[in-house]
């Protein structure tokens, strides 16, 4: 059984189900990281922007009857952010992997 990093790295394996190796193992190092560091990138991205759709949803709107006080006004938004975090680390609505795609494609110069 091979174990692929592709999921790990919040993208697909292709049709036949495992990931061909590199020709040149060399370069294959390199490009690894550089697509590790454009995915996490586009990750962050996406996690912006939805903290801040998410703030618009009153996801941690104080409550009028119960709670409230300066902690809360404070570390509100923090919390918020975790959430988008979160949602983009487990796919999110997609944005994150159509960046990375743009990304991709920059690179290569196609």
């Amino acid at each position: 059984m091979q174990i692929s990093p592709l999921p790990a790295l919040g993208m697909r394996q292709p049709p036949g189900g495992t990931a061909r190796a590199a020709p040149d193992t060399a370069r294959a190092a390199p490009d690894a990281a550089r697509d590790a560091a454009a995915h996490k990138v586009a990750e962050g991205f996406e996690a912006s922007f939805l903290a801040e759709m998410l703030k618009y949803t009153g996801l941690n709107a104080r409550s009028e009857s119960f709670g409230g006080g300066v902690g809360e006004e404070a570390f509100g938004s923090l919390l918020t952010e975790e959430y988008a975090k979160l949602l983009a680390a487990r796919g999110g609505i997609g944005l994150a992997e159509r960046i990375f795609d743009v990304i991709k494609h920059r690179e290569s110069g196609t």
